[in-house]
């Protein structure tokens, strides 16, 4: 009987002192979670906070909070309520006409949707002109319309000396992109393609080598470098050129490099299209679009032109 007390007694004590270092424990916690001590000194990242996109090597960083960069204006934001409010109801409308606005017969039955016919200045508003000037290179892009106002020229000089900045290694490029279309109050929509299987062009180039670029949704935020392309060739001279390309030819690419896993392009999805030039070749340049649609080809059948890999194939 006095060896059970006994026992029970040393069980107390070991109970009592693991809850006292316990308690200890988590008042030392509670005092480092509730009282103003900071043991070292916190030091905020401004590259981490602010340059979320591309800098030029040497440019001092924008520290101004996101704030600071808006710019107040009530005119402007009365017309720009109108206008989303009207975007609104157009949308609303097309729903009860059909997909897109088109009746569901038209459709289904389509054959041949020209998205951007270059015939007026309001549309070249829809397309944005790059080169390699906003990291120090030289290379020069303009966008105008052609003759009589029914084509589209992008013309410029290509230079391909790196600026001398100490980190910047290649450049040299040229870049002509068509903007996201917006919905209302700024949504993001996509083009869908889906029921075609071929982009159709009509250029007329100075015999230069093009890369057409297209920019589809992705679900994961470092995805967004990545891009489907496929090869432009221009014969150059006076005449025009018919081109086809399906949209199975078009492979995978992420910052410029091409990707070993092989995807198809999402074509219900498409956020932009775009060309770009740097074939290396330092002088002036001219692609003029009458153009750019998309088509459905009956002949062609091919799904996707580059093999699909398996990480787990089957045994």
């Amino acid at each position: 009987m006095s060896t059970g007390i006994r026992l029970l007694n040393a069980l107390s004590s070991a109970d009592m002192a693991v809850s006292g270092r316990i308690l200890k424990k988590s008042n030392v916690f509670r005092r480092y979670l509730f009282q103003p001590h900071i043991p070292v000194t916190v030091s905020l990242n401004f590259r981490n906070m602010y340059e979320r996109d591309y800098r030029r090597p040497g440019q001092a960083p924008d520290k101004r909070w996101p704030w600071q960069k808006m710019r107040f204006d009530f005119s402007k934001g009365v017309e720009g309520v109108k206008k989303h409010f009207g975007l609104l109801k157009d949308e609303f409308m097309e729903r009860w006409v059909g997909p897109e606005g088109r009746p569901l017969e038209v459709h289904m039955l389509e054959q041949t949707r020209v998205l951007w016919e270059f015939r007026g200045p309001e549309i070249l508003s829809e397309w944005t002109v790059t080169s390699d000037r906003e990291i120090g290179g030289r290379s020069e892009a303009y966008l105008k319309l052609g003759r009589n106002n029914s084509t589209c020229m992008l013309y410029g000089s290509l230079c391909s000396t790196p600026p001398r900045d100490g980190e910047t290694r290649y450049s040299g490029y040229c870049t002509m992109r068509s903007k996201q279309p917006l919905a209302s109050f700024d949504r993001k929509k996509h083009y869908d393609w889906s029921n075609f299987n071929t982009l159709y062009l009509r250029i007329r180039g100075d015999g230069r080598p093009w890369m057409v670029n297209i920019s589809a949704e992705t679900y994961f935020s470092h995805q967004r470098d990545d891009m489907y392309s496929y090869f432009l060739y221009t014969r150059g001279g006076p005449y025009w050129q018919d081109v086809k390309i399906p949209f199975s030819k078009f492979f995978l690419s992420s910052r410029g490099r091409i990707q070993d896993d092989q995807h198809e392009l999402w074509l219900d999805k498409v956020n932009s299209l775009g060309f770009t030039l740097g074939d290396k070749a330092d002088g002036p340049f001219q692609l003029e679009i009458d153009f750019i649609a998309v088509c459905n080809e009956r002949a062609h059948t091919e799904e996707f032109a580059y093999e699909l890999y398996k990480r787990n194939p089957e045994v």
